[in-house]
């Protein structure tokens, strides 16, 4: 840990004094590494984590002594921990903000306490010791420059002595250099990937883009300027304090089409910060807006207006070399261009001519036009509207000389012969970036954005660039400038290549050939098109060719080709879209130029199983049905898309394909369908057209893709009952319980058991599923899965555990362990279904003595702690058969040490479902006199009372039932009274709902008791709705109404003896 905090980690430092850890997202990342190894050390290496430092390590904190609970001895300002070492000094000590800790199982504690702050307490943890491996084992395991020698040092001390300490250090020294070297890969991954802005370029790229701003209609901007004219000599503008944070600079910034842009320029980023704070001479430091890499990138996700105007500015930033002192902006383009992270004005005069000078013997001129800046050349407007034709000899030289990289594209004269001046037109730029920029986009839950993650790859120079690299540098020329004929024959070279190779597909885009082959798409010339299309096809699998061929209009050539009555075109149109369309601005560009209706149309060819065709025409006809569904698939992760889809007819179509008998097409659709069916339209339309019954038969393909997309359907699709009926009719469960038996493909498994989950909800679909073993099978795969399996797996043994039978079955199978142990999971729906789980296994009593005896009570109530109200009431729910099956309930309840106080507490939740829960548990913990007095002591009188008004008739029933019980302690009852709980109580009796009845009921009963409550129950009018409730078949509900009847005619006969005697 000591080496990534001094090597990997970002630190930084205004003027002098100790550096703290900077904002970035690479700091932030090896926090998160450091916080999960703690939280999880005292689980995995329990003797290790019992060590006892040999300092504390020390750091002011901004945790209060109030979210310490369990375990921690609070007095006034101070918390020290139960636990002590040897010498009985505390674990943990809090005093005045000094947090001082002795253990990596109080860290560890620590961490789980707030939640909320662990990111900034391990921040100041490691901020206040640089090298806690110095603190925690001693001086002599500290981090050197140079060799290692503790390990030898620790190796001679266990052969000296017998000392047990001697192990465990060995044991925590090899856990620590672990995450170390798991921390320098993560950062040097982030690293790979990260360009860091420093002041020069800031100031370099602010200068540029003033020069294109101005009033008029065609700058960028409006204005841009920095809120502070005062530089501090490292270049600087933001203060010393912030500085720190690695900011640079703010600026103000007013675009043509939005209001003003308050901007911080950092050295990880561009970003909005909250501007001008009102009536003071300061700002908002704080960051309102994502990380962007400079301004330029910044602008274009906020100014669609700034993306137009800057395409229309590019001709400007050519300029010819007058003399040789010009050279020195060529040397800051490609200094940028090929990486390189120094400052831009560290170049020399001398460095320059030297360079000059060196490059010239290998340069027969220097004609070269210079380029923009690749903070220009990066927004992909530049080179998509203008023909690009260079020579081979010159491409290579200028590789040689620069060393650029994969994203630089070369300006060149364009001929005037051939396809290039005659069939090939060019796409402007501004159409193919601006439309539809201002639309509100939403996207499905199931939609990634991969391609947005993806690094880009630079290469370092012409040594490393292969000879398939050059070779299609050659045929760029002829692809460029020749004729037709020539043309076509390039095109076929050029297919002869490994276009599945990324230096060949980043060839093409490099050399300017990607643009020639979108502008040949649209020529006149079919086997042009089919040439360029197939190339499209195979180098479009790779993410950065997606994009650009997004930015260059390609897209919308390619849905007018589907018109085409060519149908090996309109193939490769398809599947070429459905490669380009993994991401949402592509997808939205296919709906917005009608592609949507025109790829439903490719599957309108015939009926499935015609006999009217001959073979070649039913497999044509397939074929094109097959691109067709393919690019539906990839469009249909928009919700505007699968609307789009369902407008145009393609719910019908896509049913009778899904009769066919071939595994090609059937993937794409039931793809398309299962991306569909996360809406109710589309699961009422699966149901309804006969779908289920296809699916459900493709369950036993032999194609496993086939397989995970027809279970990934069932899933969704079995939210409803009828679905799941008819998945169960169709014979769907027995294939769903073989597939179990493949855990290998992780993907199948999670489709899988998420079908079979959802299927499990009806009981009659449990029974078949332990008809079919698979209940046993659930529970052999409750280890080493992956979370998104696990989730699944455990809501299906969650809905299978509400029948008694299931319950014995998962016990005998060894399931309640696992089960118990993922309760220290964090995720939040494996932890609700856990909990859901094991509340239903300890309706059993020999579950619940296996619950117990692995603490499985104590972890569900400290799942009440969790933030996500969620998980809070299914916990609550979960403890509640805990509490009622328990052998010595009550004792158990007092053992949690700040238990009682916490769930009282949880009824001030907002969460509707977190109280009745609560108040469902409380019913159980006051069963125990003990335990009610302790309650009652918490406060839970007068907040039950709160609760009362409420129109929930299942909060409703549960709060009744707590009131009930909560009443037979002390003066409970005349404190409800005193609390109006009375009143709200009579109106549950209007309820619909019989169970909130006769919880009431037997609430009235308890509070009926007391002669003023009896009162207020008359004058709210509770005789008469108690009179019709007497006569219920619920012998429960009659025998508290008439006793609650009872109690108020004795008080009327009381008072009436009294009053005439």
């Amino acid at each position: 840990m000591g080496v990534a905090l001094a090597r990997a980690a970002q630190w930084t430092a205004a003027g002098s004094g100790a550096g703290v850890l900077e904002i970035t997202p690479l700091n932030e990342s090896l926090l998160n590494q450091i916080i999960k190894f703690v939280e999880d050390f005292s689980t995995r290496h329990p003797q290790e984590a019992a060590f006892v430092f040999r300092e504390p390590l020390q750091w002011k904190t901004q945790l209060g002594c109030s979210v310490f609970g369990e375990g921690y001895e609070i007095n006034g300002e101070t918390v020290q921990s139960e636990a002590k070492s040897k010498d009985g000094q505390p674990l943990l000590l809090l005093t005045a903000s000094i947090l001082r800790v002795r253990s990596l199982d109080q860290l560890s504690r620590l961490l789980q306490i707030d939640t909320e702050k662990k990111l900034k307490e391990a921040q100041a943890c490691l901020e206040a010791n640089r090298d806690p491996i110095v603190k925690i084992l001693g001086p002599e395991y500290g981090t050197v420059e140079g060799g290692d020698m503790s390990m030898l040092h620790l190796l001679d001390k266990m052969k000296k002595d017998d000392d047990p300490e001697t192990e465990t250090k060995m044991k925590i020294n090899l856990l620590l250099h672990q995450l170390d070297l798991q921390l320098l890969n993560s950062s040097l991954k982030h690293i790979s990937e990260d360009v860091r802005l420093n002041p020069a370029a800031i100031n370099n790229e602010v200068n540029l883009l003033k020069n294109f701003s101005g009033k008029g209609e065609d700058t960028v901007l409006e204005s841009l300027e920095y809120t502070s004219d005062y530089m501090f000599s490292n270049g600087c503008r933001a203060p010393p304090w912030r500085q720190v944070h690695g900011e640079i600079c703010y600026l103000v910034i007013k675009p043509h089409d939005t209001g003003p842009l308050y901007t911080t320029c950092s050295t990880a980023g561009v970003f909005l910060n909250g501007g001008q704070l009102k009536g003071k001479d300061d700002i908002d430091y704080e960051r309102k807006s994502d990380v962007y890499k400079d301004i330029v990138t910044f602008l274009r996700e906020r100014s669609p207006r700034f993306v137009e105007n800057m395409a229309k500015q590019e001709y400007n930033f050519f300029k010819e070399p007058t003399c040789e002192k010009n050279y020195q902006g060529m040397e800051v383009v490609d200094a940028k261009v090929s990486g390189q992270s120094q400052n831009l004005y560290d170049f020399t005069e001398k460095n320059v001519r030297e360079k000059v000078k060196s490059s010239a013997a290998r340069r027969r001129s220097l004609d070269k036009k210079l380029e923009p800046s690749m903070k220009w050349k990066n927004t992909g407007l530049s080179a998509s509207h203008r023909s690009k034709y260079f020579s081979d000899k010159a491409a290579k030289k200028d590789a040689e000389e620069e060393g650029r990289s994969s994203a630089v594209s070369l300006k060149i004269k364009k001929k005037a012969s051939g396809i290039s001046s005659e069939s090939v037109k060019i796409q402007p730029a501004s159409k193919c970036k601006t439309s539809g920029r201002l639309e509100d986009i939403s996207e499905s839950s199931s939609e990634t954005e991969e391609d947005e993650e993806q690094p880009v790859r630079h290469q370092e120079g012409n040594t490393d660039l292969p000879s398939e690299y050059w070779g299609i540098q050659k045929l760029a020329k002829y692809l460029k400038g020749g004729n037709p004929t020539a043309t076509v024959i390039a095109l076929c070279s050029m297919r002869d290549f490994n276009l599945a190779q990324e230096t060949c597909q980043l060839a093409i885009r490099d050399i300017g050939c990607l643009e020639v082959l979108i502008n040949l798409l649209d020529t006149e010339e079919i086997k042009c098109q089919i040439g360029s299309l197939k190339i499209l096809k195979e180098i479009s699998q790779n993410t950065l060719i997606r994009h650009a061929i997004a930015d260059l209009g390609g897209l919308q050539i390619m849905v007018k080709i589907l018109d085409s009555p060519d149908k090996d075109l309109k193939c490769l149109a398809a599947e070429t879209i459905a490669n380009v369309a993994r991401f949402k601005r592509a997808r939205r560009t296919v709906r917005q130029h009608g592609g949507i209706k025109r790829l439903v149309g490719l599957l309108e060819c015939i009926s499935v199983g015609s006999t009217s065709l001959t073979r070649y025409q039913a497999e044509n006809t397939t074929e094109i049905a097959r691109c067709g569904a393919l690019a539906l698939w990839s469009c249909s992760k928009s919700i505007k898309n699968k609307e789009a889809i369902r407008k145009a007819g393609g719910i019908p179509l896509l049913a009778r394909w899904l009769k066919c008998p071939h595994a090609n097409i059937l993937t794409p659709v039931v793809g398309t369908l299962q991306e569909c069916a996360s809406e109710p339209s589309y699961r009422l339309a699966i149901r309804t057209e006969g779908m289920i019954e296809n699916i459900v038969k493709n369950l036993s393909s032999e194609h496993e893709e086939l397989q995970m997309h027809c279970a990934s359907a069932i899933f969704k699709c079995a939210e409803d009952k009828e679905t799941r009926d008819l998945v169960r009719q169709h014979g769907g469960l027995q294939p769903l319980s073989v597939l179990l038996g493949n855990s290998e493909n992780k993907k199948l498994l999670a489709a899988v058991t998420g079908a079979i989950w959802k299927c499990a909800i009806s009981g009659e679909n449990v029974s078949k599923f332990r008809e079919y073993k698979a209940i046993e099978a659930l529970v052999g795969l409750l280890t080493d899965q992956p979370e998104e399996v696990l989730v699944n797996i455990i809501g299906a043994l969650g809905e299978c555990c509400q029948e008694p039978i299931n319950r014995t079955i998962i016990r005998k199978c060894g399931g309640i362990p696992p089960l118990v142990k993922l309760l220290t999971g964090t995720d939040r729906a494996l932890l609700v279904n856990v909990t859901k789980a094991v509340g239903a296994c300890a309706t059993e009593p020999e579950n619940m003595m296996i619950i117990d005896r692995l603490d499985g009570v104590r972890l569900l109530w400290s799942l009440l702690k969790n933030p996500n109200p969620d998980v809070q009431a299914s916990a609550a729910w979960a403890i509640c058969p805990c509490i009622e099956n328990a052998k010595d309930a009550g004792e158990m309840v007092r053992s949690f040490v700040g238990g009682l106080e916490l769930i009282v507490n949880l009824l001030k939740s907002k969460n509707k479902e977190v109280l009745a829960s609560v108040c469902a548990a409380i019913t159980n913990i006051a069963k125990d006199e003990e335990n009610l007095a302790v309650i009652t002591d918490h406060g839970v009188v007068p907040l039950l009372s709160k609760l009362a008004n409420t129109n929930n008739d299942k909060l409703r029933r549960y709060l009744a039932e707590a009131i009930s019980h909560c009443c037979v302690w002390g003066s409970n009852r005349v404190t409800f009274g005193e609390t109006k709980a009375v009143a709200p109580l009579v109106r549950y009796l209007k309820s619909n709902d019989p169970s909130v009845h006769r919880a009431t009921a037997q609430a009235l009963y308890q509070l009926s008791e007391d002669p003023n409550n009896c009162i207020t129950m008359h004058e709210n009018g509770v005789v008469k709705l108690l009179l019709a409730m007497v006569g219920s078949t619920d012998e429960t509900l009659q025998e508290a109404a008439a006793g609650c009847i009872a109690n108020i005619r004795r008080l009327a006969l009381a008072a009436e003896k009294a009053k005439y005697g």
